[in-house]
């Protein structure tokens, strides 16, 4: 079986945003999304991460949430609030992995949830899957 995202596809109308405080991570996973070509943006924190948004609008949003000041669970719950950013497609990546912390993500809004360490056919595959509901 083939998978999904070995499907010759552009994904360079596609804008990304990956929001994570440690810089190792946000390059772990642009390397694994390399091979999509489309626009990724990185934020170091929450505030960042909405403030890049304000200004320009991404497709979907991987975010960590244990982040200082403003956490994902927050970022979620500010998007979801806005009618202009309540569409937007967000997956969780984070360490946080008990089933309370899984079902407070879904709740707050989120879209899909990847547990650290992210496995890159997991990544790859939701990242699709969630820019597949895009309208473009």
């Amino acid at each position: 079986m083939t998978p999904i995202y070995a499907q010759d596809r552009d994904y360079s109308a596609y804008n990304v945003l990956a929001v994570d405080d440690i810089p190792l991570n946000i390059l772990l996973v642009q390397k694994m999304l390399k091979r999509f070509n489309f626009k990724l943006r990185t934020a170091s924190g929450g505030q960042q991460a909405l403030d890049m948004i304000a200004q320009e609008k991404p497709d979907l949003i991987l975010l960590d949430l244990m982040m200082p000041v403003i956490d994902g669970f927050e970022v979620i719950r500010r998007l979801r609030e806005n009618p202009e950013t309540a569409d937007i497609q967000i997956i969780i990546l984070s360490a946080l992995n008990s089933q309370e912390d899984v079902v407070k993500g879904f709740n707050a809004g989120a879209n899909d949830f990847i547990m650290k360490p992210i496995i890159m056919e997991k990544l790859l595959t939701c990242v699709v899957n969630q820019l597949g509901l895009v309208r473009k």
